[in-house]
């Protein structure tokens, strides 16, 4: 074995520590999660979707957070064939069930929690989070602080349950302790000519931020049960309206 052939294997699991000092667990072939979101994975250390983690979605709007719900769905449909139920958590539940079905979700496999006050909905996806035989954890608020992310965090690193924040309309964008941060857009549907109806659920998927990754932006589309890369460009729900107002 070459000198540096040594540095490279020593530096290789060095990356491996730091990454799981930081959130990130070690996956075998057998627990890596097929999301078949294709290139958009090459963005993750190791380039695979972290499982066993927590990741910040936030919508400004909502048309945006219809559109993030729909494509939370599309990765919750991959996590929950491996194993267990989910729960939906949330003051104002921004999710129509029967809906979860084009993702190939049975909605009676997801347990949905409807709570009044901020602090309970956040206590209870704390709980949740810390529950080992879950499949996945949504959790529906506004705020988030620093510290309170953390301990979701910690949590999930523990009972290696995912957990989905979706935001809504947050006061600020500030730090947290997520290892990625998302803002997903509705893109206009294109109908199959002859066909009545509305065409499959699109997207413009940006990456925010990812912890050891690179950020980006792509455009996907849900069809034959999963996500589908579009290459050209397509403007967004809002931009049409503000064109026809114009």
């Amino acid at each position: 074995m070459t000198l540096l052939t040594k540095k490279t294997d020593v530096i290789q699991q060095l990356q491996k520590e730091v990454l799981s000092l930081q959130g990130y667990k070690r996956t075998s072939g057998s627990e890596r999660l097929n999301t078949g979101l294709g290139p958009l994975e090459m963005s993750f250390p190791g380039k695979v979707f972290p499982v066993g983690a927590v990741h910040e979605l936030i919508s400004a709007t909502v048309e945006d957070a219809a559109a993030t719900n729909g494509f939370i769905a599309g990765i919750l449909g991959s996590l929950m064939r491996q194993k267990g139920a989910c729960l939906w958590i949330g003051s104002k539940r921004t999710i129509f069930p029967p809906a979860l079905k084009i993702f190939g979700i049975d909605p009676e496999r997801i347990i949905f929690v409807d709570l009044y006050r901020q602090k309970d909905v956040l206590w209870a996806i704390e709980e949740a989070l810390k529950c080992a035989s879950l499949s996945a954890v949504i959790g529906e608020l506004s705020e988030l602080t620093f510290t309170e992310s953390r301990r979701l965090q910690l949590a999930v690193e523990q009972s290696r349950v995912t957990g989905f924040i979706h935001r809504y309309n947050p006061r600020n964008k500030n730090t947290v302790a997520c290892i990625t941060r998302w803002e997903i857009k509705p893109l206009a549907s294109i109908m199959e000519e002859g066909m009545p109806g509305v065409g499959f659920p699109r997207w413009h998927v940006q990456l925010l931020k990812v912890r050891n990754g690179k950020p980006g932006s792509w455009q996907l589309e849900w069809s034959a049960g999963g996500f589908r890369h579009i290459t050209r460009t397509i403007i967004s729900i809002p931009e049409i309206e503000t064109r026809k107002a114009g």
